[in-house]
């Protein structure tokens, strides 16, 4: 017994002298407010958990993480009073949804919230802190941990990954790694990009062949060279999920308080759809599922009934699964040609008054957006729903436009002059910012080093702050054409994702680069243990 007291008594000493210098906390995203005290808490078998009622859930949650961690066996217990030496549980009415407050002193530790969600990140933040700013001894089985006050709530209300499967399908333990890994970095929306022009991954009961044709391709473009290259895998690619499997992934999405936002392309980005009926096309001519990425061939014809009856039947679904109150319907890249060269739709515009393409689509977009609202749901679209002119196959002409958006949708900025967001807040609309040239993670290091990533605001510099709140939070875009394999997503979402989880949580002013780099280092040596091949710092450092 001399022998291991020896080593431990030496180890809490170097602990005691490190954690008085140490001002970093190394939790990510950085907490809006702490402080260190000098003494510590000390965790064994004998410290208790003291729940609230609603607390049970979090409560089992710390338990696993003792147990898993550090092999130590936490009871749990209903009490009205504070006892010392415990883990207490309390509600607090006055703070907000999300927010928490997380007290360690050498008495105890107190996290306090006004329901599950605020215990649940208040348990993040306490297992982040654990992991750097304590002392464990696996002879003595006890955890030592520095005393620390935080008050902590998140900068945005959005604070969303985006996964695109579309292009490449990667399937329930690859969803369920990533809500894992965003529910300890308090992001709070997955973005499902379910269907493209490359594949369409959700299962509709009543459309079978959108999972039958729709979902499978004979080949996919690859090579260095992407968009540009002529190189083929010469390999079919596949696959989509059952509605059944769908609803696994929300009640685990749910767990972990994340809500999934679904994508259903329209009316652009249809060529799968197509494929498995032509009847959707304006062409009607049968098309197969594209092998090269970009954007597809041809569009819905949203003037024909019997193609808006499909995308209400299809949104019908796709709200019995998804219990989200917002439905993304993509809209972007709509090449206009395929409108203007079809007889019916231009006799269907000139009935409607409709002078331009883009006054179609507004039209269309109004129409869905309805739809959705008659259903107790609120529609968001890629800022094209807007009649934006972003791209350089549109004519200028084609998207001037009268129609104004309803003023319920949420725009997703991507693309464009950022006076596009300005003007879109200050007209009321609420926008979450996805700038793409700060947010796609498809882009190599080089053009978006982790530097460059969390550098970005959301808020424009221009907006006045009357409409600051119209920001509601930010988006981080994993587009899938060129990450094929799972390794691949991987290297292009970690670490930038922590950086994104950071700008959605911390208030600028309490953002610093420098301290969020060394509080990674604890994140990296946990996607070590879980298998996640993430970028390292001297790969990013060198691709700035």
């Amino acid at each position: 017994m001399k022998f291991k007291i020896l080593p431990l008594f030496i180890s809490l000493f170097v602990l005691n002298i490190l954690t008085v210098h140490s001002q970093n906390i190394n939790i990510i995203p950085k907490p809006q407010e702490f402080s260190f005290g000098k003494n510590n808490f000390i965790i064994d078998e004998s410290t208790l958990i003291i729940n609230t009622a609603e607390s049970i859930k979090s409560s089992k949650n710390l338990q696993d993480y003792f147990i898993d961690t550090y092999n130590i066996n936490l009871k749990s217990t209903e009490f009205k009073s504070l006892k010392k030496k415990s883990i207490h549980f309390m509600v607090d009415e006055n703070l907000s949804e999300e927010s928490y407050d997380l007290s360690i002193t050498n008495e105890g530790i107190t996290i306090c919230a006004l329901n599950e969600k605020g215990w649940f990140y208040a348990i993040q933040s306490l297992i982040q802190y654990c992991s750097s700013n304590s002392y464990f001894s696996k002879y003595e089985k006890l955890i030592k941990i520095r005393e620390v006050t935080i008050k902590d709530s998140p900068r945005f209300k959005w604070r969303a990954f985006m996964l695109d499967e579309a292009r490449h399908f990667k399937g329930m333990d690859q969803v369920k790694m990533l809500l894992d890994e965003m529910a300890f970095l308090k992001m709070n929306i997955f973005h499902w990009h379910l269907v493209d022009d490359q594949g369409w991954r959700i299962e509709i009961k009543k459309y079978p062949k959108l999972t039958e044709i729709g979902s499978t391709r004979k080949s996919t473009q690859i090579g260095p060279l992407q968009w540009e290259s002529p190189i083929q895998s010469a390999e079919p690619h596949s696959g989509f999920y059952t509605q059944e499997q769908i609803k696994e992934i929300i009640k685990y999405a749910k767990e972990r308080h994340i809500t999934i936002v679904p994508e259903i392309e329209m009316p652009g980005h249809s060529s799968a759809a197509i494929a498995s009926y032509p009847w959707l096309g304006t062409s009607k001519k049968e098309i197969e599922v594209p092998i090269k990425f970009g954007v597809g061939k041809d569009v819905y014809d949203v003037t024909n009934p019997k193609v808006q009856q499909f995308l209400t039947d299809v949104l019908d679904e796709v709200m019995l699964l998804f219990p989200s109150k917002v439905i993304h319907i993509g809209g972007d890249e709509v090449k206009y040609n395929h409108w203007k060269s079809s007889t019916s739709v231009n006799k269907y515009m000139q009935k409607k008054e409709l002078k331009t393409p883009a006054d179609l689509q507004v039209y269309f977009t109004n129409n869905i957006s309805n739809y959705l609202q008659s259903k107790g749901r609120r529609m968001m679209g890629w800022n094209e729903i807007m009649g934006h002119n972003l791209h350089f196959y549109q004519n200028k002409e084609d998207t001037k436009t009268t129609q104004k958006l309803a003023k319920e949708s949420i725009v997703h900025f991507w693309k464009g002059d950022i006076d596009l967001v300005t003007t879109a807040a200050s007209s009321g609309y609420e926008i979450v910012n996805s700038l793409h040239s700060y947010t796609y993670l498809d882009y190599r290091y080089k053009n978006l080093p982790l530097s460059k990533a969390y550098s970005f605001d959301p808020i424009p510099e221009k907006l006045e702050a009357k409409y600051h709140n119209k920001i509601i939070g930010l988006g981080a875009q994993m587009w899938g054409e060129w990450i094929p394999t799972n390794g691949e997503m991987h290297f292009k979402v970690f670490p930038r994702i922590a950086a994104y989880a950071e700008i959605g949580w911390t208030n600028k002013r309490n953002k610093n680069f420098n301290s969020f780099k060394s509080a990674l280092k604890n994140l990296q040596k946990r996607w070590e243990k879980k298998g996640i091949y993430f970028a390292t710092d001297d790969f990013v450092e060198k691709n700035k």
